[in-house]
């Protein structure tokens, strides 16, 4: 049994129906579970003596923008014991976006899960010190959000003229 297929049966024989999709594309391995169940299937990630993905490498989310799930929460997680990086996501139906934090699991996804916030505006429940990264407080909008003004926020001041 090579790696993708032991990670795959660990995460079925655990999860079950919770695991909604599996891919392998281009060689990347991404399993999509439910997103209530986020933080078990990071646990049992991290903990399992075979796996041990100890380290999160980045979250980011997909807009899709016309979807009835319209936001897809993306982990990066990495084990150092198989020298591998997986995928998982989780879709995310609420309306405004929530998902738990996995900061109880991995304490690097903290930032992660702020940026994500700050620029989706999905809201991580529980997370220890949610607030905006790179906007300010006040700032009502969501840059990499599909509905985001591309040309400006209406009632926002114009820009500068550049001199000639």
């Amino acid at each position: 049994m090579d790696l993708k297929e032991l990670i795959v049966e660990k995460v079925k024989e655990k999860f079950g129906s919770a695991l909604e999709e599996v891919t392998d594309f281009r060689d990347d391995l991404s399993l999509t579970i439910k997103k209530d169940q986020i933080v078990a299937l990071g646990k049992f990630l991290k903990e399992d003596p075979d796996l041990e993905f100890i380290m999160c490498r980045d979250i980011t989310a997909i807009d899709w923008a016309t979807r009835k799930k319209r936001f897809t929460a993306v982990y990066h997680v990495y084990s150092f014991k198989l020298n591998y990086t997986l995928r998982l996501k989780a879709n995310i139906d609420d309306d405004p976006p929530t998902i738990q934090t996995v900061t109880s699991v991995w304490r690097s996804a903290d930032w992660y899960e702020r940026e994500t916030f700050d620029m989706y505006g999905i809201k991580f429940i529980n997370h220890p010190d949610l607030r905006r990264m790179y906007m300010p407080e006040g700032f009502e909008y969501h840059p990499l959000r599909k509905d985001f003004p591309v040309l400006g926020i209406p009632g926002s001041l114009p820009l500068p003229k550049r001199a000639e």
